[in-house]
C-alpha cells in the first residue's frame, strides 16, 4: 500500500471548436502555444498525472486501481463502484455549445452498457454581459414538439434562455436539457460518465462542411419536458468565522460542492468518500500527517485529490477552494442545502 497523502493533478486539456484561450488569458491554466482553442481543463480525468510524492507519474486510474476503497472511500464506493466517482472541470465556452441531455443511472446503465449517467452543476466564474445558458424549456412540451422543431432547425424557440453571471450558481439533473452559452468561463463537477446526447446544433457545420452528428432518439428518450423548476441554486452559509467562511453551493445523492474562503486556515476530515479540491484563488498549503507535519502547495487553477484514508488536513494560507466528495445519506449539508433548494 502506496502511503497516504494529497495527489496533486496535472490536468488535461481538450481542444473543442467551440473554445478559446481564456484559461490562460485569465492565468487559470498554462496552454499549448499557438492559436489552439482550449475548451476543457479536466482535473480529475482517469488520465491525469500525479505530480507528487510517490504518487508522481502514475494517472489518477491507476492509483484507484493500487490503492482501492483507501483511495475512493466506502460511501463513495457504495455509489459508483471501483471507479473514481466524479469528474471536475474547468471549461472555456468562447461561441456556444451543443444543445445536450444527459440520462440517468438506470437508462445508462440498460442502454450503454453499464456506463454512469451524468447529473452535474456549473459554477460561472466570469460571463460576458450577454451571457446565458439554456436550462429546459419555455414550457411544458411534448416529444413530438421538440422532435419536429429539432427537424426544422427551429428548437430554439422551445428552450429557454437564462442570463448568467459570475457567481451564479447552476444545477443540471440528468434529464434536463442544456447547454453553455458564447462568453461563458465556469467549474463544472459531474458523476464521472462519458454518456452525452447532442440534440440540437444549430444547424452548424464541422471543419470539413459537415453537420455534427445527433443523437435524436435517445435525447428524446431521457429528456424532461416540463420547464425547470429551479435554475439557480441558493448557496447555503455553513460556517463564517474570522479563519475562514464556508457555504456550500450545490449538493445532491452524487456529490456536495462547498465553497471554502480561507483567511488563516481550515481545518477538516475526510472518510467515507476522497475528497476533490480546486483552488480558485490564492496560495495555499494543504497539512496533513502526524501534527500537520507534511504539506503540498495548491495553487489558483490546481485541483487535488485528498484519499478518503487522508484524515484530518488542514488549508493554511488566503485562498478561495472548491471543495467536493460523495455524500453519506445523513450528511447533514446536503440536509441543509436542500432545505432551501426544494
Amino acid at each position: 500500500m502506496l502511503q497516504i497523502l494529497p495527489i496533486l493533478l496535472e490536468a488535461s486539456l481538450h481542444a473543442t471548436i467551440w473554445g478559446g484561450r481564456r484559461l490562460e488569458q485569465a492565468s487559470w491554466k498554462k496552454l499549448p502555444a499557438g492559436n489552439v482553442a482550449i475548451g476543457e481543463s479536466w482535473e480529475t480525468e482517469v488520465s491525469t498525472i500525479a505530480q507528487n510524492g510517490p504518487y508522481a507519474g502514475k494517472t489518477l486510474g491507476a492509483l484507484v486501481d493500487e490503492m482501492g476503497v483507501a483511495l475512493l472511500g466506502e460511501q463513495a464506493t457504495a455509489i459508483f463502484g471501483q471507479r473514481f466517482p466524479l469528474l471536475a472541470k474547468f471549461i472555456d465556452a468562447n461561441a456556444r455549445l451543443s444543445v445536450q441531455v444527459h440520462p440517468d443511472d438506470h437508462y445508462a446503465a440498460t442502454y450503454e452498457h453499464g456506463k454512469l449517467g451524468k447529473t452535474e452543476f456549473w459554477y460561472i466564474l466570469d460571463a460576458t454581459p450577454d451571457a446565458s445558458i439554456v436550462h429546459g424549456f419555455r414550457q411544458s412540451s411534448t416529444r413530438a414538439e421538440v422532435q419536429s422543431a429539432i427537424e426544422q432547425v427551429q428548437l430554439e424557440g422551445l428552450l429557454h434562455e437564462e442570463p448568467v453571471a459570475a457567481g451564479d450558481i447552476v444545477f443540471v439533473p440528468a434529464g434536463t436539457v442544456h447547454a453553455i452559452g458564447g462568453g461563458v468561463l465556469l467549474y463544472e463537477l459531474q458523476e464521472y460518465s462519458d454518456v452525452t446526447y447532442r440534440m440540437y446544433d444549430y444547424g452548424r457545420l464541422d471543419a470539413q462542411g459537415q453537420p455534427r452528428a445527433l443523437h435524436i432518439e435517445r435525447s428524446l428518450d431521457v429528456s424532461h419536458y416540463e420547464p425547470s423548476s429551479r435554475i439557480k441554486a441558493q448557496p447555503v452559509t455553513l460556517v463564517e468565522t474570522e479563519a475562514y467562511s464556508e457555504r456550500c453551493l450545490v449538493a445532491c445523492r452524487y456529490f456536495v460542492a462547498r465553497e471554502i474562503v480561507i483567511q488563516t486556515q481550515f481545518v477538516d476530515e475526510t472518510s467515507g468518500s476522497c475528497g476533490i479540491l480546486s483552488a480558485l484563488e490564492g496560495d495555499l498549503r494543504v497539512e496533513y500527517g502526524a501534527n500537520m507535519a507534511q504539506s503540498e502547495k495548491l495553487e489558483r487553477g490546481q485541483t487535488m485529490v485528498l484519499p478518503a484514508a487522508l484524515g484530518i488536513y488542514r488549508l493554511v494560507g488566503t485562498g478561495v477552494v472548491l471543495s467536493s466528495y460523495v455524500p453519506e445519506p445523513e450528511d447533514i449539508v446536503w440536509q441543509l442545502w436542500r432545505e432551501q433548494n426544494s
